[in-house]
């Protein structure tokens, strides 16, 4: 896709802007951060990293999310969790989840923090999130501090959260809409896919919602360009709850997504990075971003976002556990003002003595030691498996039907396997009204396996 820059001049606002983000930040784009020089502490014994232990745990899913997760997102269930302990006595705890994070935490990963003290390696991304969060947790209940004070200066008391589920038929749309609002929420997150009906999932979302309630179709691409997405764009913000689109197209085609900015009038949120932020401070092809990944790299995304006075949510994902960590960062970030993403809703258990308690669309921030959260043992425990040796793929097989008669099958491949098909214009359907997906029980015998195996090598079409 086509690339470029604005050929309009700059105003003096927008060329300190693009100084500031292309020079200031620049090192930090596309680029991994150096470790810092780590070694036991002389001056502070109590911070030094005694001892790392590791519990894997399959937490299950809610009823509608575990019907809907189980097409494409099995592995979600799957979650590790740390614990850190100090020389102090001082315990953290933080978790990763296995198949889904910006970095899972290796081995070679636990060799290098033990004995290290906590503070000087807790700032290094390439730790990966569960021990990340532990040793940010270990060093403020050390300090007798939250982590949003080891983060930054406090500007937030509270943060919005935003409820989250995966692509799902419209009835299930609506019933999420009303699980969010009976539990505090404001705004809800989903994915607008061709292989369900947008317009209903639009018409009954917007029924199923009391005033002020928003939800928010995260697109991953699928409207593939202007001409074709924006009258889908617009049939959907008819309704009162669209008030925000994500990624409708490639991120990086960019006079379609300036077209898309200007002839609609939801805002439009883009993940920060792609294209380069200098893009996007340059042209009007999003209203802000969606910031997410290890200490290192939110902090200095929000930086720049809250520079070129760009809004964004936190998109850091996880159990209650990820979601208390987010909670600090929104605390000290002032442009994060949007609801945050953190996907802990779809779970039974929360991992936590005390659960994440939203009113009004907002939660507080913890002001206690470490997280301000504690775990709960029991939870863990009763949950505890032993950790699988590679991502979980149970056989799936996806059946899509058109009110027309025609059928296509998708067998499960990587991740996001139906997904990657429809990013990129590759001649599958577009979105179409009265389209649905389902997963085809195996019960219907060899028929099954016969067509299983087909759609292994690549997706079967019948009927019309």
């Amino acid at each position: 896709m086509t690339t470029f820059q604005s050929p309009l001049k700059f105003s003096r606002r927008e060329m300190l802007l693009a100084s500031m983000a292309g020079v200031a930040f620049a090192p930090w784009l596309g680029r991994a951060q150096p470790k810092p020089a780590a070694r036991p502490g002389a001056n502070e014994p109590g911070l030094r990293v005694k001892n790392i232990t590791r519990t894997t745990v399959k937490v299950p899913y809610r009823t509608v999310p575990a019907r809907n997760m189980a097409r494409e997102l099995p592995h979600w269930k799957y979650i590790e969790v740390f614990q850190v302990e100090l020389a102090s006595g001082h315990v953290g705890f933080g978790e990763t989840l296995l198949h889904y994070t910006f970095r899972a935490t290796e081995d070679k990963n636990v060799a290098f923090a033990k004995g290290k003290n906590a503070a000087a390696i807790m700032w290094d991304d390439e730790l990966g999130a569960g021990l990340q969060m532990a040793l940010f947790d270990a060093v403020g209940r050390a300090m007798d501090v939250p982590v949003h004070a080891l983060l930054g200066k406090q500007v937030h008391k509270d943060t919005p959260l935003g409820w989250w589920n995966i692509d799902m038929p419209p009835e299930d749309v609506a019933s999420e809409a009303k699980t969010a609002a009976a539990n505090g929420y404001l705004a809800f997150k989903t994915k607008g896919r061709p292989w369900f009906d947008i317009w209903e999932q639009a018409r009954q979302g917007d029924m199923a919602s009391s005033k002020g309630f928003s939800i928010t179709f995260d697109y991953n691409n699928t409207l593939l360009d202007a001409e074709r997405g924006i009258p889908i764009l617009k049939a959907v913000e008819k309704y009162a709850i669209t008030k925000m689109v994500e990624t409708p197209i490639a991120q990086d085609n960019i006079p379609d997504g300036m077209s898309i900015v200007k002839n609609t009038t939801a805002k439009v949120a883009h993940h920060y990075g792609w294209p380069e932020a200098i893009f996007a401070l340059r042209n009007p092809i999003c209203h802000g971003f969606v910031i997410g990944g290890g200490a290192n790299r939110v902090m200095r995304q929000g930086t720049v976002a809250a520079m070129a006075d760009m809004p964004f949510w936190l998109q850091i994902v996880g159990s209650s556990i990820t979601a208390a960590w987010s909670l600090h960062f929104g605390a000290v970030n002032s442009h994060a003002i949007w609801p945050a993403v953190n996907c802990h809703q779809l779970y039974t258990h929360t991992l936590l003595k005390k659960p994440i308690v939203v009113k009004n669309g907002r939660t507080p921030i913890p002001d206690g030691p470490g997280l301000g959260v504690e775990l709960d043992h029991e939870q863990v425990k009763a949950l505890a498996i032993p950790k699988p040796k590679s991502r979980p793929n149970p056989p799936r097989l996806l059946e899509t039907r058109w009110p027309d008669g025609r059928r296509m099958y998708v067998a499960n491949g990587g991740v996001n396997f139906m997904l990657r098909l429809f990013m990129k214009d590759n001649g599958y359907p577009y979105f179409e009204p009265g389209v649905t997906t389902s997963i085809l029980s195996p019960e219907i015998g060899k028929d099954w396996k016969d067509l299983y195996d087909r759609a292994k090598v690549k997706p079967v079409f019948s009927g019309k």
